[in-house]
């Protein structure tokens, strides 16, 4: 009796993609799978795939800040795709959320898994949930969530987890990003993350290219007497003009993809204005602000019952809490620590349920 192995496509968009499918990758291929990985054209994504040291074939672009620029990327991108796939021929196709391999995949009669933990991104969803064979998911979001969206109920597989937990269990910090950004680590460093203001679900609450996290820096600046040092991250290059401008050299803004991960181990705090590293921030023991822009995701609001994020939009508030939080750090970061120690050790790998799955619709053959 030997396993039949398969040839799996993975289609990975984002960073987070790049740390999540980066190490169901490597799972696949402990197992014997070959994986087939594609990727579009994403300053931040092309410069990570880079970084981690990991290849895959670059298909199209991201569609920008119009929805004619995304349906009209998407649509082409379906296209290229539905050339290269063919030919591919996979046996199943995975990816978090990609509406061109969900419609790819449907197309040509493959499997299709998609993973997902963000519902409040309603097209997105509606794009895929409803063309997937299974549908991966944290058990914190109700099934009846993913119905709405179009979902099967017997296609819906939680796991009991939130998505990084799926590699910071076994991701190392790397000192090589404090020599890079030139960071001091005997002075805290007050790590900021801008906004997906490219994504359709803040099309209209954000500007494209400033960020709400400007003012709360400014703030900072202004109102903090400790020696600190201030990182921002973009999301994008548009972003980049703005915070230069509103800061010169007062703090640092990386030119190039950095490992997010690892910066987050070395941060004293962390603010940020999207979903994923705030996550990642506050199950790392991080003291972690939100000002998320919109409406709090159900990940964020479980994460603030669970007293893991401060969930702060106003400015001086936020600036506020910092000061606070750093007037008595040790007290704050032990307090962190324990409760998300507490609350990581309940959880299990979202891949371990992934490749269950798997395997499980892979029964072994004779030989």
């Amino acid at each position: 009796m030997i396993k039949q192995t398969m040839r799996i496509w993975v289609d990975i968009l984002t960073p987070k993609q790049i740390f999540f499918l980066g190490e169901l990758n490597k799972k696949l291929e402990e197992k014997g799978h070959e994986v087939f990985k594609t990727t579009r054209r994403y300053r931040e994504v092309n410069e990570l795939f880079k970084l981690k040291e990991m290849d895959a074939l670059v298909v199209g672009k991201h569609g920008g800040a119009t929805l004619e620029g995304k349906l009209i990327a998407s649509a082409q991108r379906i296209k290229e795709l539905t050339r290269i796939i063919n030919r591919v021929k996979p046996d199943l196709s995975i990816a978090f959320a990609s509406p061109e391999a969900a419609r790819t995949a449907f197309g040509l009669a493959i499997p299709h898994y998609t993973i997902n933990d963000s519902p409040h991104s309603i097209a997105v969803a509606r794009l895929t949930v409803p063309l997937a064979t299974k549908v991966f998911s944290p058990k914190i979001i109700p099934k009846k969530v993913w119905i709405k969206l179009g979902a099967q109920k017997d296609k819906i597989i939680q796991y009991n987890a939130l998505d990084p937990m799926a590699w910071l269990r076994t991701s190392l910090p790397n000192r090589e990003v404090l020599y890079e950004l030139k960071l001091d680590t005997s002075k805290p460093i007050i790590f900021f993350r801008a906004e997906e203001s490219l994504a359709a679900y803040l099309l209209g609450y954000v500007s494209e290219n400033e960020s709400v996290i400007i003012p709360i820096i400014n703030r900072l600046i202004e109102k903090c007497k400790i020696p600190i040092q201030i990182v921002a991250l973009p999301r994008h290059m548009g972003q980049v003009p703005a915070l230069k401008a509103a800061f010169q050299d007062d703090i640092i803004i990386p030119k190039k993809a950095i490992d997010g991960p690892s910066l987050l181990f070395f941060s004293s705090i962390f603010i940020g204005a999207g979903g994923t590293m705030s996550a990642e921030a506050a199950l790392l023991g991080i003291p972690t602000i939100s000002c998320y822009p919109r409406d709090p995701t159900l990940v964020e609001k479980y994460l603030v019952k669970e007293k893991l994020i401060l969930r702060i939009t106003n400015p001086e508030k936020a600036v506020r809490k910092v000061i606070k939080i750093l007037h008595n750090y040790e007290h704050f970061k032990e307090a962190q620590s324990r409760k998300a120690k507490m609350l990581t050790s309940k959880m299990e790998n979202p891949l371990s349920c992934i490749m269950k799955e798997i395997e499980k619709n892979n029964p072994p053959q004779s030989t």
